[in-house]
């Protein structure tokens, strides 16, 4: 199994308490020790409120954290989980992408999905359009995406796109273009652009709908000719780890009671009870014995959320030291 570590940015209040001034430096040195561990992958969301309530907490846009990442890592490659594709005109997003990858030498991932965060969406002037056609703009987006990155221009006249001979130059540095992730599971679209263009899925549940979700598309790759092992199916998990059980205990204790005066009683109980049911969260045997049931599965790639990684490393370090070498 191959990993990945979400840096806080702020969107689920992961910085409060700390001074904005110093957010830049939280982020760097979380990012330069995952650069220096077993770490494949460090993670930003995209989203520019705070989660599960708007609020006045700083949350750091995530392609600017990106560019940031690039020049002050050296090997660890950088994603979004995911990129909202109606945020951004995709011929632009595909420059700004190939940019980054010029600066990270060839290390960008590019994470992408349709958007759901409608408060976020309206907020912003986008309106909130309905799922077919955040859908649709995915798949036009993700062609000239495409098209972009292997040819170094797109044209396209979409329902929702146009670009008409487009320059993306320079290329990005890695052959055949910066590699996508299709977030999300809706069977009929979603797992279909997956199956066309896709080197990463990104979709959770219980072990049961993980492997419906693979069969679904390993039923699209079938009908489109591509193979379905072409494509490493990833999963995205809360994660608080500790020696013991009740240490566990206590640690998600204590992050649900830094989140609650920020989302409120009721929510902040929601979020007790997700974390909770993690299969992430749990001593590293625990941990391990779930990841490893998952993988056998077919989850190739597990990508992690440590909320108490702004302020306390030592759960990131434990997994680093029990968790990873079990699996890798």
């Amino acid at each position: 199994m191959r990993f990945g570590l979400f840096i806080p940015q702020g969107w689920r209040f992961d910085l409060v308490g700390i001074d904005p001034a110093e957010h830049w430096a939280t982020m760097r040195t979380l990012a330069q020790q995952a650069d220096a561990g077993p770490w494949e992958s460090l993670w930003v969301y995209d989203h520019f409120h705070t989660t599960p309530v708007a609020s006045e907490e700083a949350t750091h846009e995530a392609w600017t954290l990106m560019s940031a990442f690039a020049a002050s890592t050296d090997r660890i490659r950088l994603g979004q989980m995911c990129t909202c594709m109606s945020y951004r005109n995709p011929a632009y997003l595909a420059k700004v992408a190939a940019t980054v990858d010029a600066i990270s030498g060839g290390r960008t991932e590019m994470g992408i999905g349709g958007g759901w965060y409608e408060h976020e969406w309206r907020a912003y002037g986008y309106g909130f359009p309905p799922i077919a056609e955040r859908l649709g703009r995915l798949r036009e987006g993700v062609e000239i995406m495409h098209q972009a990155w292997t040819t170094g221009s797109a044209t396209l006249e979409g329902r929702y796109y146009t670009a008409d001979g487009a320059i993306v130059r320079p290329l990005p540095l890695q052959r055949g273009g910066i590699p996508l992730w299709i977030a999300g599971g809706g069977e009929k679209v979603t797992l279909k652009i997956a199956a066309t263009y896709a080197s990463y899925t990104n979709f959770a549940g219980s072990i049961e709908e993980f492997t419906h979700k693979s069969e679904v598309l390993r039923g699209h790759c079938d009908a489109l000719g591509r193979d379905f092992g072409d494509i490493t199916r990833s999963s995205n998990f809360n994660t608080v780890i500790a020696d013991t059980e009740a240490e566990v205990a206590d640690r998600v204790a204590a992050v649900v009671a830094r989140l609650a005066p920020f989302v409120g009683a009721e929510r902040a109980a929601h979020i007790e009870q997700d974390y909770r049911e993690s299969p992430a969260v749990g001593t590293p045997e625990q941990v391990a014995e779930r990841l490893a049931a998952r993988a056998a599965a077919g989850l190739g790639y597990a990508i992690h959320y440590f909320p108490e990684a702004a302020y306390d490393r030592s759960g990131i370090e434990l997994f680093e030291r029990e968790v990873v070498p079990a699996l890798s």
